[in-house]
């Protein structure tokens, strides 16, 4: 069944897309938009899925122009929907697994078959009886020759006494009873060895049968896995075509990660290569609740994700045209650096929003790193002494000289350095954190740009207060993303005041927002929000996107950032600065309190 929708509304009004959507860092056109829209729609009329729904689940929509010229929009879901991994409305996957007379369900069910024969033997009585005599009488053995080695003891003892008063024949007489219990310890330890060894073997008959199942089931699963990830042949524009483990094989983990080219985006671009049909734009939203550990949230876009789809949609891309990567464009290369505070030790930038703190794998990138070492060829050491997120803008702390970094470091290490930031949260926080005491000795000032010490930096702080707990770590299968994993995670604590809430933000900035989101009527109905709150972080702890997830996780303010891209929506930028910094001169001992305002301080 012919999988392509048209479009319910005229789109006579909207332009085509010069160039194909770069997939890890987008806009989403106009027409994602209207046709995430109409998914909408329909997912709002499946009664039967609502309590799946509710779950959250990412979909994906394709616009492609067909030979005929005709211009409409695929749509695909994530993994499986309602149990299934076909529906009507919706294109089919890549391989089906579900396919009932297939080799993959056959296999399936040969180690299903084997996942039941273990668990009937772990249940068997007979073998949970021999475990537990065997634990019964190790633990006797143990108390049964331990008492035999005290009274051995004791008649040490007492034979001892009485070695200097004893004629030779009761001498003698004290020699063979010790003998005698010397042999019956060897006597009865042999008994226990052999006793237990006897228990021992028939457990090991329910052992060595599960353990030889084992290694079975995982020979099988393995052989299957990678069966499977042969099956799926990735096409691109080119007409090339590409499996899974050829795909993968010169990535970091060298296989495909589970669930690999089950996703959105590899299933929708398959199904228009296979129909001949051109791909113009992509976007993928999150329907549903946010799930437990990750950031979603419902009708927001999110980027393909890195770990499962970077290899696949690399290949599959070949022979569009596609948008440049935005991360890759210099936006501030005739911008000069801003400089706080500078002195012959260290200095303080203003980093703007866009500009990498440091090059990472790009050596050639555009950062603070770069200018810094061309203005200042004399310094030493790695200059930048902590960092901030691409798109964060804010106070940069750098020194000139080695010994100044290690030591402004360890004040960062015993957290003695305290960190201020203001951000603009999209959307009105429902519910805050029990109120707290005001936290000491942070500041807020009202001064643009202020250089100071510690007795000019105190000011009252009024609004509601509060605390987020919630380790926090990489997420492998979606890099830079970070989740929040309470077995995985390190701990990350931020402190919080909210400062004001508004219906809107000034008519500059709102235009700017409009138009990078592309915001109409179908976007709204999908999840837009003109609530926004100005809010000041105290991070107690510096782990990577720490302010961002703990705005937007459910947990925490279950508002993201405005702008944040990875965790909301995106924007003209993200509308996140550090805007103050307090720490003690590595040479003077003196507490310099630094702050700059942040570039959006009046729109909200």
């Amino acid at each position: 069944m012919n999988k392509l929708h048209y479009f319910a509304d005229s789109i006579s009004l909207l332009s085509l897309p010069e160039k194909f959507t770069y997939p890890f860092h987008y806009t989403p056109h106009p027409l994602c938009v209207a046709a995430a829209g109409e998914v909408g729609r329909y997912l709002s009329t499946k009664g039967e899925w609502q309590e799946e729904l509710r779950k959250g689940k990412m979909f994906g929509v394709l616009i492609v122009r067909t030979g005929e010229g005709e211009v409409g929009y695929l749509a695909a879901f994530s993994g499986i929907l309602a149990g299934k991994n076909r529906h009507t409305y919706f294109v089919p996957p890549v391989y089906d697994v579900q396919e009932p007379d297939g080799f993959f369900r056959i296999e399936e069910e040969q180690i299903s078959g084997i996942n039941r024969r273990i668990e009937e033997l772990q249940a068997d009585v007979r073998y949970k009886d021999c475990k537990q005599r065997l634990a019964d009488e190790t633990i006797l053995a143990g108390q049964v020759l331990d008492d035999i080695r005290g009274r051995m003891k004791a008649a040490k003892v007492e034979r001892d006494r009485l070695r200097s008063t004893v004629t030779r024949v009761d001498s003698e007489q004290l020699i063979r009873e010790s003998q005698f219990q010397k042999a019956e310890l060897k006597r009865q330890k042999q008994y226990w060895k052999d006793h237990l060894a006897s228990l021992q073997a028939e457990v090991e008959v329910f052992e060595t049968e599960i353990e030889r199942l084992k290694a079975e089931r995982k020979t099988r699963s393995a052989a299957l896995q990678q069966w499977l990830f042969q099956k799926f042949r990735m096409l691109n524009a080119r007409g090339e075509e590409r499996d899974l483990c050829n795909l993968f094989k010169d990535t970091v983990q060298k296989t495909p990660p589970a669930g690999a080219g089950e996703c959105a985006a590899p299933k929708l671009l398959q199904y228009a290569y296979r129909n001949g049909w051109q791909p113009l734009a992509m976007a993928e939203f999150w329907w549903g609740d946010s799930p437990k550990n990750e950031i979603r949230h419902h009708g927001y876009y999110y980027p393909s994700c890195k770990g499962k789809c970077e290899p696949i949609l690399q290949h599959m891309l070949q022979g569009l045209e596609i948008d440049e990567n935005p991360l890759l464009n210099p936006v501030h290369e005739e911008e000069e650096l801003e400089i706080v505070f500078e002195d012959e030790w260290l200095l303080v930038v203003n980093k703007p929003a866009g500009m990498l703190s440091v090059p990472g794998k790009a050596e050639d990138r555009d950062s603070v790193y770069h200018r810094l070492k061309k203005k200042y060829p004399e310094a030493t050491g790695p200059m930048i002494v902590h960092r901030l997120d691409m798109a964060t803008s804010g106070l940069l702390l750098v020194a000139k000289t080695k010994e100044v970094h290690q030591d402004l470091q360890a004040q960062f290490a015993n957290r003695s350095i305290k960190k201020r930031y203001v951000a603009v949260l999209d959307g009105a926080i429902i519910k805050t954190e029990k109120e707290t005491k005001p936290i000491a000795e942070k500041a807020i000032l009202l001064a643009k740009e202020t250089v100071s010490t510690k007795k000019t930096a105190k000011a009252e702080r009024t609004g509601s207060t509060g605390r987020i707990e919630l380790p926090l770590c990489l997420n492998p299968l979606d890099r830079p993303r970070q989740m929040v994993s309470r077995e995985h995670g390190k701990e990350a604590i931020t402190e919080y005041q909210i400062i004001s809430e508004s219906e809107r933000i000034t008519s500059e900035s709102e235009n700017t927002f409009n138009e990078s989101n592309r915001i109409d009527e179908s976007e709204r109905s999908i999840n837009e929000s003109r609530k926004y709150t100005r809010i000041i972080f105290y991070p107690l702890t510096g782990r990577t996107h720490q302010l961002r997830v703990h705005a937007a996780h459910p947990e925490g303010l279950g508002c993201p950032i405005l702008g944040d891209e990875l965790y909301g929506k995106k924007a003209d930028r993200l509308y996140l600065h550090a805007e103050y910094i307090e720490f003690r001169h590595p040479i003077y001992g003196d507490i310099l309190c630094i702050q700059k305002e942040a570039d959006f301080h009046k729109k909200i």
